[in-house]
């Protein structure tokens, strides 16, 4: 076995519950160069998502890779992390301090601690008092505020998300910061903290009042998935009257998507819904937020041709196989 490569000999070890030598073999994928490093870390990535017990033993050892001197291999281990923390979070509890050391570094690698902020959050969600701590739920703000990207944004956006589905009392106070970021670019930002909105509402209801207004806004939004979180919320603070302006813009989404309706209904105390039990509770946040998560970022359509997935303001053409759609 000593003369197999570092990777393989690791995914050997593993696959024959041998903890010594799957040890060993990552202390020698450290002594690797750097395309090895990254290939190993890879390698666990995928087991990550399919086997996430089997590397338990590894976990300790493999925040080593986090503060490895090339930032690829950094980001790498990052994302194994990540990976492992939404199959089975548990796994990462041990190490949660090395990535909150990673998320406060203002020199690391941005798109280093945007991933040790997804991370974090996927505990959080699960183990609220382990990784969100004051301090973590700082800087998970100040990432959200500062990140240069839409895609590092998303990260933090998603991290504050689970922090609130994990225990929405830990943002109670921050209600204000996070009815800010609602007119964010990015879609996915604004559905992550309008459904952070949602938590906190379910359990403080009145943190969330003076983000009425912002929420009323939101109702207009281009994407249902944040339409349908507004009207969640709002459904969820003092019910509007007659002579609300909330109350039109509720009463037309009576005809909206099915999924934004029926929280229209729900805000309008409209409760004689068949998925009254996913409305309004924490529970429930957790059932539906995937999903609608996926379907925010699912391509706006596909090539006949060959399936490529298409961008609404693409070109006319495909840029795959050149078929007209």
């Amino acid at each position: 076995m000593g003369s197999q490569p570092p990777t393989d000999r690791l995914l050997a070890a593993l696959d024959a519950d041998d903890e010594a030598d799957a040890l060993a073999a990552l202390e020698r994928c450290r002594d690797a160069d750097v395309d090895a490093r990254k290939g190993v870390l890879r390698a666990l990535r995928d087991r990550a998502k399919t086997a996430p017990k089997t590397l338990e033993p590894l976990v300790s050892d493999l925040t080593a890779f986090l503060i490895d001197d090339d930032r690829t291999v950094r980001l790498t281990a990052a994302k194994l992390f990540a990976a492992l923390a939404a199959t089975d979070p548990a796994r990462v509890r041990p190490v949660v301090s090395a990535l909150a050391e990673r998320l406060v570094d203002p020199d690391e690698f941005r798109y280093v601690r945007g991933r040790s902020a997804e991370t974090l959050g996927h505990v959080a969600c699960e183990y609220p008092t382990d990784a969100a701590t004051p301090d973590v739920i700082a800087d998970l703000f100040l990432g959200l505020d500062d990140a240069s990207d839409t895609e590092i944004t998303e990260k933090f956006a998603l991290a504050i998300e689970c922090v609130t589905l994990g225990d929405p009392s830990r943002l109670r106070h921050h209600a204000g910061r996070l009815a800010d970021h609602l007119d964010a670019d990015a879609d996915l930002v604004r559905y992550h903290l309008c459904t952070a909105l949602t938590a906190v509402a379910c359990e403080h209801p009145d943190a969330v009042a003076e983000s009425r207004d912002t929420l009323g806004d939101a109702l207009y939004d281009d994407i249902p998935w944040v339409r349908a979180r507004a009207a969640e919320t709002i459904g969820l603070l003092a019910r509007p009257t007659d002579d609300d302006t909330l109350s039109d813009a509720l009463d037309a989404l009576r005809d909206d998507d099915p999924f934004v309706a029926a929280r229209a209904r729900f805000a309008l105390n409209d409760r004689d819904e068949p998925d009254a039990d996913d409305l309004g509770t924490v529970a429930g946040l957790h059932r539906t937020t995937v999903d609608a998560a996926e379907e925010v970022t699912a391509p706006d359509g596909e090539c006949p041709n060959c399936g490529l997935a298409l961008p609404e303001a693409g070109p006319p053409m495909c840029p795959r196989c050149g078929a007209p759609h």
